[in-house]
């Protein structure tokens, strides 16, 4: 019954940290001359990390299907 309890709170904190994160974040400070939330760096980070699991994801396919022909063979 305690763990269960223990979850709960751990949850609810959770929740309540991730609620209070964007008032932290201030991405926006409202009344500047310049209003633009300065998103480059971390959209360049994750088109990256795309484009990496893209290459990991071909070279896997790529190496199965290798490996498929090379059993089709060996049983033929």
């Amino acid at each position: 019954m305690k763990t269960k309890f223990k979850c709960i709170v751990m949850i609810a904190m959770l929740i309540g940290v991730i609620n209070l994160l964007p008032l932290a974040a201030k991405a926006q400070i409202f009344g500047s001359e310049d209003p633009d939330a300065p998103i480059d760096g971390g959209v360049s980070v994750l088109i990256v990390a795309g484009v990496g699991y893209g290459i990991k994801k071909a070279k896997e396919n790529r190496k199965k299907k290798i490996e498929e022909k090379e059993n089709e063979n060996i049983n033929e």
